[in-house]
């Protein structure tokens, strides 16, 4: 739901500031006031290029800023959250600046975007029904791109015809198909070159497997420096030995000189006897040091074959290392790899021949699920088209006929196998045609809103802007625009803007676009209407400029009937 629309420096706007509400809004104004300018900001919203000739006379800058509600959008919620951005306050805040030379710059939730990542999220796209619908919907006399798209009449018959777990699980396993058909195609391309590279492999797995790599093979470098530098360590273990025992005045004489004359003293105060125990500790010890250091030094092999046999094989690692990867563990990786490329080289005929065929049986599958959606979509699509039918005739468009096509494809798609056309005849004697070549704008809008009171609402609530979808019409026909845009306003948000007091008559709330003059320029300004002003306006929109006891008992009573 947008909650919230602030635009300044924007065309004859100053500044303004619009807080939207559930249900039905009413946008009305006089002709000429600037509700063209109002849903142009609306559409900068939806990912609409920006142009620096719509900065305000005087101006650097202008800024168009809207506050959406995402609590009943997690499908959203998940999109910003892959895009880094974050919305754990339920809010959407889409900020866009507009700067001379068409600069222009996208901020969700503070996070500067490209503008096609704005358009991602909130622009209208052909898909309006499922887990990609639009946050906005635009819809008016000139703008009805979604109903002449072939995409959107599938997604609509769907929404429907209640298509949309089949059809999500239909598209997983499609792309799985397709995935598969990939493989083998990518198989066959290679057949030519497998038995090359399966020589080349096998050369270079033979000097792995020669070398034979084993998890010690990582401390063969520090094995090879003790081995040339043994001759050191056994003049360390030797100085040891003789430091410690050896010399006159060795450790060990001194430690024990040291102990005995501590036993000396420990006479004559007894407190000392428990602290030159550490004495007997630190010559046991020391001892132990002296035997492990002899110990180790005694296992080393100085056996220059041996040696030499350890630096031939590191040397051998070296080189694969300059081919194959840094370290021990990458050269484990990639002898693995070669084997299990080896195996799949060896056993690709027969590891293509299965692929081909879980390929024909989930072809054969999906083939099964799509003629049954076409049997459903065809039996939903006489049931819609009388719908629809049934509400263009209370809209008084007598003689217009709506109808759906829908015939069978011969392969597969990701939606199934079925074209989906909406169309339409001005007289039964007519033939019918797409709707973009049959029905003017007028008819258009008010085929869309019979479309949308005839399929129900989908799976996610948004935000619709119907833009003068009243026009053309009058009387008891206006009031019926007004009622059905009410029921689609149950759950969702429309905001409509209106010249009818039938149609406005009927909102949850109505504000009042006016244009003024201040210091020579144009100025727009947007008032939320309440009881007696929202009753002057409707009177007017009832009367004109000159406002009559009448044209106000009318408007009181228009509102009371609407709103029952």
């Amino acid at each position: 739901m947008l909650q919230e629309l602030r635009v300044s420096q924007f065309a004859i706007i100053d500044s303004l500031n619009i807080e939207f509400q559930n249900g039905l809004n009413i946008l009305s104004g006089e002709t000429g006031s600037g509700k063209s300018v109002l849903l142009k900001s609306l559409a900068l919203l939806m990912g609409e290029k920006a142009s620096a000739d719509t900065i305000r006379t005087g101006c650097t800058q202008a800024t168009v800023e809207g506050s959406f509600y995402l609590k009943h959008r997690p499908d959203l919620k998940k999109n910003l959250e892959a895009l880094g951005i974050e919305a754990d306050d339920n809010q959407l805040i889409v900020r866009r600046i507009i700067s001379a030379g068409d600069k222009s710059k996208v901020y969700l939730n503070g996070v500067l975007s490209p503008l096609a990542q704005l358009r991602e999220i909130v622009a209208p796209l052909i898909e309006v029904t499922g887990p990609s619908a639009p946050l906005i919907e635009m819809t008016g006399q000139h703008d009805n791109r979604n109903l002449m798209s072939k995409a959107y009449h599938l997604d609509l018959l769907d929404q429907y015809a209640g298509h949309w777990d089949k059809r999500s699980q239909f598209e997983s396993q499609y792309h799985n198909w397709l995935e598969m058909k990939n493989q083998i195609t990518d198989f066959e391309r290679k057949s030519q070159d497998k038995a090359q590279r399966l020589d080349f492999l096998k050369f270079q797995f033979q000097e792995f497997e020669k070398l034979d790599l084993q998890p010690e093979d990582a401390g063969l470098e520090i094995e090879i420096k003790k081995l040339k530098n043994s001759s050191k360590l056994l003049q360390f273990a030797d100085i040891c030995d003789q430091l410690v025992y050896q010399d006159d005045d060795s450790i060990s004489a001194r430690l024990k000189t040291i102990h005995k004359k501590a036993l000396e003293v420990a006479q004559l105060d007894p407190a000392l006897q428990e602290k030159i125990v550490v004495l007997d500790q630190a010559q046991t010890l020391i001892d132990d040091a002296i035997y492990a250091v002899r110990s180790y030094v005694n296992k080393i092999d100085a056996d220059p074959e041996m040696l030499e046999e350890k630096e031939s094989r590191l040397s051998q690692i070296r080189k694969l290392q300059k081919k194959h990867g840094d370290d021990l563990t990458a050269l484990m990786d990639v002898f693995n790899q070669m084997a299990s490329e080896i195996k799949a080289l060896e056993n690709s005929d027969q590891h293509l021949e299965q692929l081909k065929k879980q390929a024909a049986i989930l072809e054969l599958e999906l083939r099964k699920q799509a003629t049954e959606m076409h049997k459903t979509r065809g039996a939903h699509a006489k049931k819609l088209a009388t719908n629809v039918n049934q509400e263009l005739l209370d809209l008084n468009m007598k003689g217009v006929l709506f109808d759906i096509s829908v015939t069978a494809l011969d392969h597969l798609t990701s939606t199934g196998m079925t074209d989906v056309e909406f169309l339409s005849q001005t007289s039964p004697k007519d033939p019918k045609r797409p709707l973009s070549k049959a029905a003017s704008g007028g008819e258009l809008s008010r085929i869309l809103l019979s479309l949308k009171k005839s399929a129900g609402k989908s799976a996610f609530p948004r935000t619709y802007l119907f833009d003068e979808v009243d026009t053309g019409v009058s009387g008891t026909t206006a009031e019926k625009v007004g009622r059905k845009l009410k029921e689609i306003a149950k759950g969702q948000q429309v905001i409509c803007v209106t010249h009818l007091p039938q149609v406005a008559a009927f909102g949850d709330v109505h504000f009042s676009i006016q244009k003024s003059t201040h210091k020579d320029q144009a100025v727009m300004t947007v008032t939320e209407l309440k009881k007696q002003d929202r009753v002057e306006e409707i009177a007017r929109l009832i009367s004109g400029e000159k406002i009559t006891k009448t044209s106000i008992a009318h408007a009181q009573e228009l509102i009371k009937e609407c709103q029952m």
